[in-house]
């Protein structure tokens, strides 16, 4: 289906198109609003409705990867989300329930991108936050984290550490452990994008979606938006990087495996395991890995940031690297594909170069 039958990616009511040569983009006017919660979270009451705190993204023609595949490839810009990544619908949502239900305070364990999430829901909810983190967090992401008026606690070497801190702190009555990927309304609240995508498209069904794997909460959330809207004909592009693959290692055995360790550069994607989840909905739609190097992930990272001027880190660099390389698609892919900018807070011109000479990815200032 050719991308001018579609019209507009974004709903008319609340958009408007522009033609920026390369890329058709559409600018959204980004508006709070509530959401309907379907459930309470355990142990506080049944809200009727919760405050939205992620915006409409927009939904963009990318036409170098479109030429490169040979398929028309839309990218789904949750990048743009105020918290910089796609993490604050889930968890955005599963905060805003467990306010209206009487939680006073949101305990995370997350330095990355769930942690700037909660704190980025606790500042919006005027609810008090805590994000423990391991001593690996980067200076400069812990300052994030407090400059958003969050409390950061570090708690040993490791994710583990911090996490268990958490879960103790969390026991408070008041308080609510707010994980990273693992719940049910972090899901709910994330599966908005694929209702977006689908207002956008006007129902039409995407032959593909690409998306980043750590946990397996973005994979999740995109699963049930598809069996919501009916797409269930729309298969999954899993991608993950060397060394934090720990969904590929799933699918290939049938069962939950767990990595000894997480040897990729791209920490986001460093879950040893996936959600128990993840097979059980494997059974049910097309979920296909795609595993990349640290240098590919990083190379379309440099890429991504020459052509479309946005900085992203690795975890999102392995989707972004399916649009550079034909070889990653199956060959019978007729199109569109979506692909989930998903973003990234741990990313800065300086590590972004040092990954560059780690990896040794190779791109210029004037080419892709």
């Amino acid at each position: 289906m050719e991308s001018k039958s579609r019209g507009a990616f974004v709903s008319a009511s609340t958009c408007s198109k522009a033609d920026r040569g390369r890329t058709k983009i559409s600018r959204c006017k980004m508006k709070y609003k509530e959401s309907v919660a379907s459930g309470a979270v355990e142990g506080f009451a049944k809200p009727s409705k919760v405050e939205r705190l992620h915006v409409r993204t927009p939904l963009v023609v990318n036409e170098k990867m479109s030429s490169v595949l040979g398929v028309e490839v839309l990218l789904k810009l949750e990048n743009t989300q105020p918290s910089g990544s796609f993490k604050i619908r889930g968890i955005g949502y599963m905060c805003a329930k467990a306010k209206q239900g009487g939680a006073r305070r949101f305990v995370s364990s997350s330095g990355g991108n769930a942690g700037a999430a909660v704190a980025h829901a606790g500042k919006m909810l005027g609810v008090e936050t805590v994000v423990c983190v391991p001593s690996t967090t980067p200076v400069f992401m812990q300052k994030k984290l407090k400059s958003l008026g969050s409390h950061v606690v570090v708690e040993g070497s490791e994710w583990k550490h911090a996490d268990e801190l958490a879960r103790e702190m969390s026991s408070d009555p008041s308080s609510i452990y707010v994980p990273p990927f693992d719940h049910k309304d972090i899901w709910e609240g994330g599966s908005s994008l694929v209702h977006e995508v689908y207002e956008d498209l006007g129902g039409q069904p995407p032959a593909s979606i690409g998306l980043s794997v750590g946990g397996g909460g973005l994979l999740l959330s995109v699963c049930r938006g598809l069996e919501a809207v009916g797409w269930q004909s729309t298969s999954v592009l899993a991608a993950e990087t060397e060394g934090a693959d720990s969904l590929a290692a799933t699918l290939g055995k049938g069962e939950l495996v767990d990595l000894p360790e997480i040897t990729s550069i791209a920490k986001s994607l460093g879950a040893n395991r996936v959600s128990s989840a993840v097979l059980p909905q494997a059974r049910r739609l097309s979920i296909s890995s795609v595993v990349v190097s640290d240098k590919e992930a990083v190379e379309a990272c440099g890429k991504f940031l020459v052509n479309e001027r946005f900085l992203v880190e690795p975890a999102c660099g392995a989707t972004l690297a399916i649009g550079y390389n034909k070889n990653l698609i199956p060959a019978r892919l007729q199109g569109p594909l979506v692909l989930i900018v998903c973003g990234g807070n741990i990313v800065t011109p300086s590590l972004l170069q040092e990954w560059k000479a780690q990896t040794d990815a190779q791109w210029d200032d004037f080419s892709t």
